[in-house]
């Protein structure tokens, strides 16, 4: 397969607008192109990719085949998806597809003799407060049931292009293909029809009614550009610093004694009380050269030697006579419960007596057990050991 230049000018587009060491983050939109060209993602399509992106093709088709939007063989003009998942398979779900399947006379991942309509079933379409509901090439007829789903059908064979419930107008799968790449549609009122259901719209309908709303919302409000959000936050920056009070300078003038002579020169006065904090503990310096795991330890467990009782965030333990335990105690009671519980190694479960296998095995090369028995029964004998 050989692509246009209209795809290959196409791909240059697409890998432009990713960063130069990121080229590969275009793969997506690739595969989209190819396919809008092809109606399928082909091994050429897969190649091509690969060539244009310098990936190799196992890589591409690592991804082609990841996601079910991309076909790996011909598809027809229109992908009619049905839900058949949990809630619109209760709704009806199963019987539109099997009657479509019936009507069609193709099964799922297969295309009518025509070329015309594609049939898939799908797992979830994402609007169970639709169901049931089918897609043609992923625009939605919600509410649909066998019958109106066969007149669907009947009349994009016809050649017409039925309206979707909720959606723009229909257009082919390779249409379609060249949106997902991201190109826009280029048909005259492509984007013209279509609009929100009753469901979704609920919620907004129940606000209206009841008065509920956002406080300080106005709708009227314009979205500012980064340029006018950006300054407004940079206003509101210069205000904040401007209403900060100022520093107040450690004064210098001389301190008076208590007999009204001055200070000598170089001597502070009185310090200023401090707001009381409830706490006895002197300051501690916190611990920025330890890491986060060190001080939850310490904290859970200090050593009665160098913990301050009242300091912030610690809580020493007591054995209930308001002693603190002895310094280390924690170090050596992990310790002891190490030793009591020896990790398990790669060649045995944890708590298997290695003496007994190292037993069984040695009476079992040498063929026999202790009691002298032949090598039939020196396996019986080392199986019940």
């Amino acid at each position: 397969m050989t692509f246009t230049d209209t795809t290959r000018e196409r791909a240059r587009e697409i890998i432009a607008r990713y960063p130069a060491d990121r080229s590969r983050s275009a793969l997506l939109p690739l595969l989209h192109l190819v396919q809008a060209e092809e109606g399928y993602v082909s091994p050429a399509g897969v190649a091509f990719c690969a060539e244009v992106l310098g990936l190799n093709k196992a890589q591409v088709g690592a991804v082609a085949t990841f996601y079910t939007m991309y076909k790996r063989k011909p598809t027809g003009d229109f992908l009619v998806s049905v839900c058949t998942n949990t809630m619109c398979n209760v709704l009806g779900g199963q019987e539109v597809y099997d009657t479509l399947s019936e009507h069609l006379g193709v099964g799922h991942d297969e295309t009518t003799a025509d070329g015309t309509i594609t049939l898939e079933h799908a797992e979830c379409l994402a609007a169970c407060d639709y169901g049931p509901v089918m897609t043609v090439n992923y625009d939605f007829f919600d509410g649909v049931d066998a019958s109106t789903a066969v007149g669907v059908v009947d009349e994009l064979r016809a050649g017409g292009r039925p309206m979707p419930t909720r959606g723009a107008r229909l257009c082919t799968l390779k249409e379609m293909a060249v949106q997902l790449a991201g190109f826009a549609d280029e048909r005259d009122g492509a984007v013209a029809d279509g609009g929100p259901g009753e469901p979704t719209l609920r919620g907004l309908r129940l606000a209206q009614q009841h008065g509920v709303s956002v406080p300080g919302f106005d709708p009227n409000t314009p979205i500012r550009s980064k340029a006018e959000a950006d300054k407004a936050a940079a206003e509101a920056k210069a205000k904040a610093e401007a209403a900060k009070p100022a520093p107040v300078e450690a004064t210098t003038a001389p301190v008076k004694g208590g007999d009204g002579a001055s200070a000598p020169t170089g001597v502070a006065g009185p310090a200023k009380p401090e707001a009381a904090t409830g706490s006895t503990a002197p300051d501690v310096k916190a611990p920025d050269d330890k890491s986060p795991q060190v001080r939850t330890a310490e904290t859970r467990q200090p050593d009665a030697s160098t913990a301050v009782p009242d300091a912030p965030g610690t809580n020493v333990p007591t054995d209930g006579t308001g002693t603190a335990p002895a310094a280390g105690d924690a170090r050596s009671a992990e310790a002891a419960g190490v030793a009591a519980n020896a990790p398990a190694g790669d060649g045995k479960p944890a708590g298997d007596e290695a003496g007994a296998q190292e037993r069984n095995l040695t009476e079992a090369k040498a063929g026999t057990d202790a009691d002298g028995a032949g090598p039939a029964d020196a396996s019986e004998t080392g199986a019940q050991k």
